[in-house]
């Protein structure tokens, strides 16, 4: 994957997906934060919501890596947690489509 050229075009079109998967997973976890801090009815809640926003955050920071030699990784990561459809990478070569195609294969054999 690291020898993958990306068109101008491309990554325009990479970086438009990227970013609205980025955005739904900000969501998901901003309304899961609201959801807890309404519930919270004591300190250990609050500690609690505090330890859940930092590990939203790690997994967040660990799986939106936008290096180009990852993104076929990423995308096919984020298709497989529901953040990302194969229609919204509309502007990818069919090389790598069947690259990200591939890597979710192989996630659904395990």
């Amino acid at each position: 994957m690291h020898n993958l050229n990306w068109s101008p075009s491309e990554k325009k079109a990479a970086r438009a997906a990227f970013d609205a998967a980025l955005e739904k997973a900000l969501a998901r976890a901003m309304a899961e934060f609201k959801s807890r801090a309404e519930a919270a009815a004591s300190p250990s809640d609050m500690w609690e919501i505090e330890s859940f926003l930092r590990q939203r955050r790690r997994e967040i920071d660990e799986t939106f890596d936008f290096r180009y030699s990852q993104l076929p990784l990423v995308f096919a990561r984020l298709m497989q947690s529901g953040l990302l459809e194969e229609r919204e990478l509309a502007g990818l070569s069919e090389e790598k489509l069947e690259i990200i195609r591939s890597l979710l294969s192989l996630a659904a054999e395990r």
